[in-house]
């Protein structure tokens, strides 16, 4: 079994592979400070309250943009797993080329939905639309060419900035909606979220396909935790929320002789 780690800002996102089959998901919120000890014991009994023997996991890979939880992290898998995990970065084979300016500077967790996005679609031109911490956007052509992305402030994001710099805005439940006025403080703030982020995503997705597909008609791939509010929007070809885990996989099969 292989377990699969999705380092955010916010959340780290885990998953656990039998061969392609994915048997466990879960969350857990990022704390930068985190120890070796804390985050072994979390992954440990996470997995065995949800019925997974941990003596069955065989490799793990990571993807993180937090790179001051990577050594406690990578320390926790060798101490409490006795397996040195295998991160994405910079070297390591994707199936992918990077036609960006410093490949260096790509996230992981980019790459990992791209790896994702072009093995469930291959030879077409994709957009993939990852909505976290922070929305991205990435252009994969049919040639598995990585075009390079386009990155805003995501719906929480943007939530916490109307709450941290404003006096009299509460934080809100972020929340599906169907119409755009509201009545009341609160409703107003999650229409300016929701439609917010809906009419951005509108306005980048035309701009890429006119840039970088002016000849085709991509399959637009939403992801992420809360791509679900979106899914009654007809903008996305589709939606998979699982995204990043199974690139995550895919990267490491990729590189399971070098592992």
């Amino acid at each position: 079994m292989k377990l699969c780690l999705d380092v955010g800002n916010s959340q780290i996102y885990g998953g656990v592979f039998d061969g392609d089959s994915l048997l466990l998901k879960f969350r857990h919120e990022t704390h930068r400070s985190s120890t070796s000890d804390q985050l072994g014991i979390f992954l440990k009994s996470v997995l065995r309250e949800n019925g997974i023997d941990t003596e069955l996991i065989t490799h793990i890979a990571i993807s993180s943009v937090v790179p001051p939880l990577n050594y406690s992290l990578g320390s926790a898998c060798i101490k409490y797993f006795e397996i040195e995990p295998f991160w994405i970065q910079a070297g390591v084979k994707t199936g992918l080329k990077l036609k960006v300016k410093h490949p260096n500077e790509v996230g992981a967790d980019l790459i990992a939905t791209a790896i994702a996005a072009v093995e469930q679609f291959p030879e077409q031109d994709l957009i993939v639309v990852d909505f976290g911490t922070a929305t991205t956007y990435v252009p994969i052509n049919k040639d598995k060419e990585f075009l390079g992305a386009v990155i805003q402030s995501g719906i929480r994001t943007s939530m916490h900035a109307l709450q941290t710099f404003t006096e009299q805005l509460p934080t809100v439940q972020i929340m599906q909606l169907n119409k755009v006025v509201g009545r009341d403080t609160t409703r107003c703030i999650q229409s300016g979220l929701y439609f917010g982020q809906l009419g951005a995503a509108k306005e980048i997705i035309a701009g890429i396909s006119k840039e970088a597909f002016p000849d085709s008609t991509p399959v637009v791939i939403a992801t992420g935790g809360f791509s679900s509010l979106y899914e009654k929007q007809t903008l996305f070809t589709v939606i998979v929320p699982d995204l990043v885990l199974n690139g995550i996989r895919l990267a490491l099969e990729l590189n399971l002789s070098d592992v």
